[in-house]
């Protein structure tokens, strides 16, 4: 997300609403990102749209689980600050761009966050009783952490996990999405980097906001 190219990609903002997912129930959505606004549950609705088409590509025993759509700018101002400072910690030789790029791999800056625009899903894969399958890691685990394995095409992945990781993905590239290569769980539509992923001359979703949630940040 460091990439001078993403931000360098024009917004062109067609105005999608921000949408609840959690509205009909057709889409799963876990608590563990639950915000009192309920935020986390909000997508433009181009990309909820995508992920209900995605859904149905899935094997019928397989749901989607959705674990954070929309990010605040301050809540995702929060996370990029908090991850730069344990890599600034652990790294103290690193120059301010070093920095920022090894921070980027894991969390976007701010300015040109994907979550922010409405436009990004961490999301897994239940069975039909409701529990995780297999992905080789965590959703949300750091590089660092998993030693490499949350990337979407990580080597030493089992059998099973790797497996699981292909049915997501080609539902969700079916549907339209694109996938940010260091996060399996991360999928986006509409934003800045969808938009260079896919050769596109503007992204339709720009920076976000959901009324009486703090624009700061």
């Amino acid at each position: 997300m460091s990439d001078p190219r993403v931000a360098a990609v024009p917004v062109a903002e067609n105005g999608a609403p921000l949408v609840d997912i959690r509205a009909d129930g057709a889409l799963r959505c876990d608590d563990r990102r639950t915000d009192p606004a309920g935020a986390f549950a909000r997508l433009r609705s181009g990309v909820a749209d995508r992920l209900l088409h995605a859904q149905e590509l899935l094997p019928d025993d397989l749901r989607l689980l959705i674990v954070e759509g929309f990010r605040p700018p301050a809540l995702q101002n929060r996370y990029y600050e908090e991850y730069a400072a344990e890599l600034r910690t652990a790294h103290p030789d690193w120059t301010g761009a070093e920095l920022r790029a090894q921070a980027a791999r894991y969390v976007a800056p701010p300015e040109i966050a994907p979550h922010s625009a409405g436009a990004a899903v961490d999301l897994t894969l239940v069975d039909a009783e409701g529990i995780e399958l297999d992905m080789g890691t965590p959703v949300n685990a750091t590089p660092e952490e998993s030693a490499g394995a949350c990337y979407t095409l990580a080597d030493g992945l089992s059998r099973r996990a790797r497996l699981h990781r292909t049915t997501l993905s080609d539902a969700l590239t079916a549907s339209g999405l694109v996938n940010y290569g260091t996060e399996w769980w991360h999928w986006s539509f509409g934003d800045r980097y969808w938009a260079l992923m896919t050769g596109r001359p503007t992204a339709p979703y720009g920076p976000a906001h959901l009324h009486g949630v703090d624009r700061a940040g």
